[in-house]
């Protein structure tokens, strides 16, 4: 029984990888962020009772926003002069 639960938990998370990687490709530009927060949301969703998908939603939701807040952040800044 352990076995068969191992295989059905791998081929999740290969699941999970693949259709990251086919996101990745499809929407580069509209992805800032969204591609690290997805991986990390997924392995925590993962190992926190097999919601890798759940995780992985998240983890995009949340690195986009973040990816979007430091880009304002560092347009709103005032550049460094030169020595």
């Amino acid at each position: 029984m352990k076995k068969v639960l191992s295989q059905i938990a791998t081929v999740s998370v290969l699941a999970s990888a693949i259709a990251v990687g086919l996101a990745a490709t499809a929407a580069p530009a509209a992805a800032k962020g969204c591609i690290k927060g997805a991986i990390v949301g997924g392995a925590a969703g993962h190992m926190a009772g097999h919601h890798g998908v759940l995780g992985a939603a998240a983890g995009c939701a949340i690195g986009h926003h973040e990816a979007t807040k430091n880009a304002k952040e560092n347009q709103n800044s005032p550049p460094n002069p030169q020595q």
